[in-house]
């Protein structure tokens, strides 16, 4: 596939793609896994562990939040839909931190200045913000047989991810044009029932 650099048009692209793909593919393929209406997936699996940067310096694993629930959000500055989901994440962060929750949003391939004043300022997000600046922890949480022809980081972009105090993936939503949740519904549903 040809990349334009152009982030608006790359966006519609990614969009485009995986409104296309994610709508004609096999759900029988995906029974076992994910429970296609929920997102809950029905088989838990082990989440990669990861060390990133955070946008003041410091480096956070998964793994020093054994034992908590934690919310990952897969975005980059130019995407709407992770836009769009942004002052929810942070609402989500509020009303869940007293809980055992915590939040992380995962920047993917872009510079921590931009991050730093299209994110964190431009949605006043007070928790942590990492800096996934080669793709490969967005490319590790990608299921191998969802979107072949993109990246394997675009795959997870404006993804949302619930894990377990046991390190276990409970939720992941693959962005769906259609079915579009930016309010987190489901994932908030489905945290308030593992709580």
């Amino acid at each position: 596939m040809c990349r334009l650099k152009t982030p608006l048009f790359s966006c519609l692209i990614v969009a485009f793609c995986l409104a296309l793909i994610i709508s004609c593919r096999d759900a029988s393929k995906h029974k076992d896994a994910i429970h296609e209406t929920a997102n809950i997936i029905n088989n838990p699996v082990k989440a990669p562990n990861f060390s990133l940067n955070t946008l003041e310096g410091n480096t956070v694993s998964l793994e020093s939040y054994k034992g908590k629930f934690v919310v990952i959000h897969i975005a980059t500055t130019w995407c709407p839909f992770c836009n769009a989901e942004a002052p929810y994440l942070e609402e989500l962060y509020q009303d869940y931190k007293g809980k055992n929750v915590e939040v992380l949003l995962i920047d993917v391939k872009e510079p921590k200045n931009l991050v730093q004043e299209k994110l964190r300022e431009k949605y006043n997000l007070s928790f942590p913000i990492l800096l996934d600046e080669d793709g490969l922890v967005a490319a590790s949480y990608a299921p191998d047989d969802v979107l072949p022809d993109l990246a394997r980081d675009e795959v997870m972009l404006a993804s949302n991810l619930l894990i377990d105090p046991d390190g276990n993936i409970q939720f992941m939503s693959l962005l769906d044009s259609k079915n579009f949740d930016a309010e987190l519904k489901q994932l908030k549903k489905t945290l308030h029932e593992l709580l």
